[in-house]
């Protein structure tokens, strides 16, 4: 059985996690290594948080 490791991020999520990372104060969250899902993941919850603080 063989397993099959997690795709790497693409280069448009890394560069929008590290964006979006640094708008929200984050820098934490942009991480080199993460999986494609994973980076998705990032990108959605630090969108839904900027959102909000804008809304204010």
């Amino acid at each position: 059985m063989q397993v099959r490791l997690a795709e790497q991020m693409t280069r448009a999520q890394a560069m929008r996690l590290k964006s979006l990372s640094e708008e929200a104060y984050q820098p934490g969250q942009y991480c080199r290594s993460l999986s494609s899902t994973e980076a998705a993941q990032r990108i959605e919850a630090l969108e839904a948080e900027i959102a909000l603080a804008d809304s204010y």
